[in-house]
């Protein structure tokens, strides 16, 4: 039986159960971190406060969650691992890949194919490569392997960079099999450009998901998508910033009535600790949280007309194909 590859080693495809695709532990800016440390505040209290809300997360029947935090979102998988430890009846995904909506890290940008080429080395994108060793190898020393690769094409659409950093991901897919997750700006409409690149890199659609779907009304652009093969992210349940809690659910509602349930999976996109933000700036979404779609989104569904059958496929099955191929 295929598996899936967590922080605390592989496990069965069929023992992930209801998942959570678009989560993280953790977002910050790690050399603002590691210079102004008071930001951070105490490391064993910020693991203790992610161990609490994920062993509530598992109490409310959640089995697994994929952390897509990459490089350009402060990702530092030993951290992970001590919060893994301590919550161990939670499968936890790692992902990797690269977070820019423009230009791609100065580390990645003087080297491209070309001037490996020109040093007498193989004319690839070492950015893949790095991927591929976080899939096949682990993540660092850690022996973490990424089950998940992650970028963004946000509302700049595909920019030198961006286009860099998709590329580069289909690539590592095409080469490992490992799933996809695109964080998007749904309002922007760049699915079809995105669908172009991953066709001519060779990706298998029925693995990627278009991220951050919900954040949009109308439901035809996402049936255009849903229809050339990808699943749709319903995963910033919470965030009212973009789309109300009601906007969001009857969005699922509307897109499930299309028998598109399969194309579907949910999720917060939150974290437990995020430093994008000024503090206190975002206490005004109070459902914000790793509980809201166990606790309210999923009663409100059933209540509308969901069927069981389709919420299963929303958090079991189609997490499962996509996880597990």
């Amino acid at each position: 039986m295929t598996q899936v590859q967590t922080v605390l080693g592989p496990v069965e495809v069929s023992a992930l159960g209801p998942t959570l695709m678009h989560e993280h532990i953790f977002i910050l800016t790690a050399d603002v971190q590691q210079n102004y440390p008071e930001e951070w505040g105490d490391e064993d209290q910020r693991i203790a406060d992610a161990v609490s809300q994920l062993r509530a997360l598992a109490a409310a029947g959640i089995k697994t969650i994929v952390d897509v935090t990459v490089i350009g979102q402060g990702r530092y998988v030993p951290r992970i691992q001590r919060v893994a430890e301590q919550v161990p009846e939670l499968n936890i995904v790692v992902a990797t890949g690269c977070y820019t909506f423009d230009e791609v890290p100065l580390f990645f940008s003087r080297r491209t194919p070309q001037v490996e080429a020109s040093l007498g080395r193989a004319e690839r994108d070492i950015m893949a490569d790095f991927f591929v060793r976080d899939i096949e190898e682990g993540i660092g020393r850690t022996g973490v392997q990424a089950g998940m690769l992650k970028c963004a094409v946000d509302e700049k659409g595909l920019t030198g960079g961006v286009d860099r950093v998709l590329r580069a991901v289909a690539q590592a897919h095409t080469r490992t099999g490992a799933p996809i997750t695109i964080h998007t700006h749904a309002a922007s409409q760049h699915g079809p450009a995105i669908l172009d690149v991953l066709a001519q890199e060779g990706a298998d659609l029925s693995r990627v998901v278009l991220g951050h779907s919900g954040d949009v009304t109308q439901p035809d652009y996402l049936q255009s998508m849903a229809d050339a093969g990808l699943t749709l992210g319903m995963d910033r349940f919470g965030i009212d910033h973009f789309a109300s809690f009601t906007e969001r659910a009857d969005l699922v509602i509307k897109l499930c009535q299309r028998g598109l349930a399969d194309h579907l999976v949910l999720s917060h996109d939150y974290s437990c600790y995020l430093d994008w933000f000024p503090p206190g700036s975002l206490d005004d979404l109070h459902d914000w949280h790793y509980l809201h779609v166990s606790h309210d989104v999923i009663p409100y569904l059933r209540a509308h007309g969901v069927t069981p059958d389709q919420i299963d496929a929303m958090l079991v099955r189609t997490p499962a194909r996509i996880l597990g191929g």
